[in-house]
């Protein structure tokens, strides 16, 4: 039993295998541990926006209470700044003007009266009203979103390709050391001790204990290169998600939008011109209230040429700042022409203050469906005139597209990636923008698919090129519809309305500017805003699967080239081609280049990648059996023409697999030959140097028999024509693939 323990402790204590597992078990455990709380973190992140204090009426007093103390039945103050603490009924107050974005995605703030709803998240931007209670916690509105986020639990190609990998090696391996056991003792009779010992250096140096932790290593590397392109990684595996992505559902506003409003139209009426409108709107307008609106308005009479100097020539006496109630603002100017009023709003209420409204109404109203259905948001302008008031003209406003949406979902498209649009707006608005990047404009709302049977629905959202009106839970259901189509879905989002989505898409994806709970949710996050930076995730992300592939066919290749020439020349020859010392300075040898796979220069695909296994596991198999091949056929030089002694042969052998092991490398690195894309320098070096290693270790015998340089010049030259005839033949082989495929 000691000769036994010694000789287990003997293999197992190689520095190489200790490194190796003792990273791997380190790197699975926090990989673990961070995937196990990822869920919990988002929720924490959700929890916490709700950690806030309420003014509420108790026994006839108003008093401070945490939020989370309220109860249905409550009656809660909120105003303007307040963050609102539950779902509330609105009971006694003129108006409020809510910021819902987090919740709904609509950039604008809505207006809310008595008997109207305020949603728990919500912020209260304007107003103050007193409020009943009618939802807290997990049953608010805003709850709902976190109880999505609990149900989902995530999953990940990358996990299951790496799990086949390993099994099928583990199994292989496993296979072939017992035939090899069996044979030595049942009919060879050799030490049990001795047989073990070489059986456990075989198995440890078969096994991929290094799959996992390498490539980890190259999503690692890749995901830095991604920082510098403005995506930050959080989840690892999910760059392996991105690679395979073939469906990508953008939010649109701040993503395919800029999240700004825009004056793009100006319709003058009378004797009015564009200027006018301008100047007038422009002093109706108070840049120091920071409103969107004004500010679209400020800025477009900022960039017209010698319009500046003109609104500096009026003095405005008095601001009316837009209230809900008569909804529009109101300033009384003094300029050359004297004193008078202009007021700026809803163009319905513009229109009753204009004393010219009968002759011009139904022209107004038409120019007003025309903007409604360009997705534009129309806003009258009146001037005084004699004490009267004259309708002057319209503006139209809508937040406009990225510079660089429409060439961007172009690329996405020449990359084979369908990208839908998703947002809570209008459906004219949603077609207006759908149309102006070249998405297409079979828009469809939560209505055409909700009630639909799961294969109806599912024929649907696969047909649709976006949706509008849509709530957290019907995001959540596009992208759960789209994966039971087998798509592989990508979900771009900003705020705790998106959470949910994120959560449930297989790259889920934060903008730039997301709540702290998207960003916890999500896979990776961007800091840039815009869809580009997507485009550069997606290329990056293939070449990084490209990377991981390469790897794992080399590496099945390496276990099926090494194990079946070992094992068949003990059963047959009975002769053990390498000692157990040269299987370590193998394993060393060879894993030490395979971290600068990370590294190494590759093409993107230009369609979505895929595990596809049985590609996989027939071109590495293929590989490792034209090594078998070649292995025996410099056995059989060494041993029946050139005669060489066990020992020297040995190492004959050794260095021959030690040289073709690595070249191997370059012949699994593509689907081309290994010139095209050229290695990159850090792969190529690191092989050079590892491979003159291990021809010192066989010419000058470093605990081995030395085999001189005459014999290592022979064995390069031969692995160098076995690896440029093997290369040739991989790609004829990819090429009987691809055409049955």
């Amino acid at each position: 039993m000691i000769e036994v323990a010694a000789a287990i402790s003997g293999v197992i204590h190689r520095w190489e295998d200790f490194v190796i597992i003792s990273l791997l078990l380190i790197l699975n455990g926090v990989v673990g541990f961070w995937q196990e709380h990822k869920a919990d973190n988002a929720i924490d992140l959700l929890k916490q926006k709700m950690a806030l204090n309420a003014r509420v009426l108790r026994d006839g007093q108003w008093t401070q209470k945490p939020a989370r103390e309220l109860v249905p039945g409550d009656v809660v103050r909120v105003r303007s700044g307040d963050v609102v603490p539950a779902d509330l009924k609105l009971l006694e107050g003129e108006y409020l003007q809510v910021d819902e974005s987090a919740l709904t995605g609509e950039s604008l703030p809505v207006e809310k009266k008595s008997d109207g709803i305020a949603y728990s998240g919500s912020v209260i931007q304007k107003g103050e009203m007193n409020a009943l209670v009618v939802a807290t916690g997990m049953n608010t509105y805003f709850g709902a979103t976190t109880k999505l986020v609990a149900e989902i639990r995530t999953r990940s190609h990358f996990q299951k390709a790496v799990l086949n990998i390993g099994n099928y090696l583990i199994v292989l391996a496993g296979c072939i050391v017992a035939i090899v056991l069996v044979v030595e003792e049942l009919f060879r009779h050799t030490p049990f001790l001795e047989t073990l010992q070489f059986a456990l250096v075989l198995i440890v140096a078969a096994i991929p204990a290094a799959l996992p932790a390498v490539m980890s290593v190259s999503m690692a590397v890749g995901a830095t290169e991604l920082a510098k392109k403005g995506a930050i990684v959080s989840k690892l595996v999910s760059i392996e998600e991105m690679a395979g992505m073939d469906i990508l559902c953008s939010d649109k506003t701040g993503t395919i939008t800029q999240n700004k409003l825009k004056l793009s139209e100006l319709v003058p009426f009378g004797d009015f011109n564009e200027n006018d409108l301008l100047i007038y709107g422009s002093l109706a307008s108070r840049e120091e209230d920071n409103d969107p609106i004004d500010n679209a308005i400020l800025q477009k009479a900022k960039e017209t040429e010698s319009l500046e100097d003109k609104i500096k020539t009026y003095k405005v006496e008095k601001f009316t700042p837009f209230d809900p109630v008569i909804k529009h603002t109101e300033a009384t100017v003094k300029g050359p022409e004297g004193e008078f009023k202009i007021a700026k709003g809803a163009p319905q209420v513009i229109l009753g203050m204009s004393s010219n409204k009968e002759e011009i109404r139904q022209k107004v109203e038409e120019k007003v469906n025309s903007m409604a259905s360009k997705g534009y948001r129309a806003l009258g302008v009146c001037v005084e005139e004699e004490r009267k008031y004259r309708f002057a003209g319209l503006f139209g406003l809508y937040d406009p597209p990225h510079e660089d949406s429409a060439e961007t979902i172009k690329t996405a498209n020449s990359l084979n990636v369908d990208v839908k649009m998703v947002t809570g707006d209008h459906l004219s608005i949603a077609k207006e923008i759908a149309s102006q990047v070249g998405l297409g404009t079979n828009i469809v709302t939560a209505d055409d698919f909700v009630e639909k049977s799961d294969s109806e629905a599912q024929e649907i959202v696969e047909k649709a090129d976006g949706f509008a009106q849509v709530f957290p839970e019907h995001k959540y259901k596009i992208v759960e519809l789209l994966q039971k189509k087998e798509h592989i879905v990508g979900m771009t989002g900003d705020g705790v309305n998106d959470v949910p989505a994120l959560k449930m898409a297989d790259a889920g994806i934060a903008v730039a500017g997301a709540t702290d709970a998207a960003k916890s949710a999500a896979d990776i996050v961007f800091t840039i805003s815009g869809l580009s930076t997507i485009i550069n995730a997606i290329k990056e992300s293939r070449k990084i699967f490209q990377r991981m592939k390469s790897y794992a066919i080399y590496r099945i290749a390496e276990t099926v080239r090494v194990l079946f020439f070992i094992a068949t020349a003990i059963i047959v020859f009975n002769f053990y081609p390498v000692t157990a010392i040269m299987i370590v300075l193998l394993a060393i040898l060879n894993d030490a280049p395979i971290m600068a796979i990370a590294y190494d220069n590759v093409r993107y695909s230009q369609v979505p990648e895929e595990w596809n296994m049985r590609e996989v596991v027939r071109m590495s198999t293929f590989l490792g059996i034209i090594g078998v091949i070649v292995s025996f056929a410099i056995y059989y030089i060494g041993a029946r023409i050139l005669y060489l002694s066990p020992g020297v042969l040995q190492s004959f052998i050794f260095l021959k697999l030690a040289v073709a092991g690595h070249l191997t490398i370059f012949i699994a690195r593509n689907r081309g030959h290994f010139w095209s894309p050229p290695p990159g320098k850090l792969l190529f070096w690191a092989a050079v140097v590892t491979k003159v290693l291990a021809t010192l270790v066989a010419v000058y015998g470093f605990y081995i028999s030395p085999i001189g340089w005459k014999l290592a010049g022979f064995i390069w030259i031969y692995a160098l024509a076995a690896f440029v005839i093997t290369d040739f033949m991989k790609v004829k082989l990819y090429e009987i693939m691809d055409r049955r495929e």
